[in-house]
């Protein structure tokens, strides 16, 4: 019984992935980004360039890094961008992408924000932001990596492993949430 709950959780979690690229084009107060996989900041950037949002805040990026390297890592003109990008130190996780982009907001004092992170990683990631930032308004920007394969994807095993490994992490999540409800330490 336990394994036809995991094998079912799998199979509502895989349902929760988006597989296309989002078509909203509502703007929003901020566009945030998470680091750590392909094609995310260069969506972010073409998203403030596009005007989506106000200001672009990249949350987990390594000390050391500014605005100025980033946008000349990502090969970007900061003509017109580097008034408006701020990054985020604290987090290295996706629940601490959450909590410092909360804290973020309440200083902004921001209503919105467009969520850009790899496909596969933003239901965790709309559940954690969700969680530490009740009653924001936000829209899912999935990113397509082209080396993740959703449709047939246990025939892949890349893609296999990292839909387990996010689905593990999924589970981890709402568990340490729902003790912390419980013992409110949130």
């Amino acid at each position: 019984m336990l394994v036809g709950a995991w094998f079912i959780g799998v199979l509502a979690f895989v349902a929760k992935i988006p597989a296309l690229a989002p078509a909203n084009a509502e703007a929003t107060d901020a566009i945030v980004v998470l680091t750590g996989g392909f094609g995310r900041l260069d969506e972010g950037l073409t998203l403030l360039s596009h005007q989506r949002g106000r200001k672009l805040f990249v949350s987990g990026v390594y000390r050391g890094v500014d605005v100025q390297k980033l946008l000349e890592l990502s090969q970007r003109d900061p003509a017109g961008l580097s008034c408006c990008i701020v990054l985020g130190y604290a987090a290295d996780s996706t629940e601490g992408n959450a909590r410092e982009t909360a804290t973020w907001l309440k200083r902004e004092e921001y209503k919105s924000i467009r969520l850009v992170t790899a496909n596969y990683h933003m239901p965790r990631s709309l559940f954690e932001f969700r969680h530490a930032i009740p009653g924001i308004s936000i829209i899912p920007h999935p990113v397509l990596p082209p080396r993740f394969k959703i449709e047939a994807w246990w025939r892949w095993p890349g893609s296999a492993s990292l839909i387990l490994a996010e689905y593990h992490k999924y589970i981890a999540a709402v568990g340490r949430q729902a003790i912390d409800n419980l013992t409110g330490d949130w």
